[in-house]
């Protein structure tokens, strides 16, 4: 109540050269001779709060940077990123095979500040159409994090398996995990 009678009794500007433009008030209500400048900050706030939920490139390197691995990883997608606690969140994992694979293991390694916190090994014909035909592929697994997952850098590592136990493939990429209710906020 204080506020609001605060507001309705002083003047109220948006830019420093407004100074001398002071709101109109008529029966409580407030009405702005500068409606350019307030079309402008709702414009820019839009703007601003737009570009908080752009994607931002995840980069990624191979475990071993002299093995030649036979699965190439042509790109890493996070959806949301970052990611949410408490909300799906999905990894795509675009690759490319020299062979076909007809089976194996997809290894997750997930840590925290560099503590593990998390491992699992997911059947590769889960996540893909198995067999996998010589050429392109994507590898897309969803999971839901618990609410209570703490917010900030994690690092993953995957590794990639044949049926017969063969490595095709290791990367480590980080990612961001912030709480539900701070994204919701916004």
């Amino acid at each position: 109540l204080y506020l609001s009678s605060l507001i309705t009794s002083t003047s109220l500007c948006f830019f420093p050269h407004e100074l001398s433009q002071k709101p109109l008030l008529l029966n409580n209500t407030m009405e702005f001779h500068s409606l350019p400048n307030l079309i402008l900050l709702l414009s820019l706030s839009i703007l601003f709060l737009s570009s908080l939920h752009v994607q931002a490139k995840v980069t990624f390197k191979y475990c071993d940077k002299k093995e030649d691995y036979p699965v190439k990883v042509t790109g890493i997608e996070i959806l949301p990123n970052p990611v949410v606690s408490g909300n799906p969140a999905n990894f795509k994992i675009s690759a490319i095979s020299g062979k076909a694979l007809y089976g194996g293991d997809v290894v997750i390694g997930v840590s925290y500040v560099g503590v593990p916190v998390h491992s699992e090994t997911i059947d590769l014909c889960q996540e893909v159409s198995c067999p996998v035909a010589n050429g392109h592929f994507v590898i897309s697994h969803t999971q839901t994090l618990p609410s209570i997952t703490p917010p900030g850098p994690y690092a993953l590592k995957m590794t990639l398996k044949d049926d017969k136990g063969d490595l095709l493939t290791c990367i480590k990429f980080n990612f961001k995990i912030v709480f539900g209710s701070l994204v919701a906020d916004m």
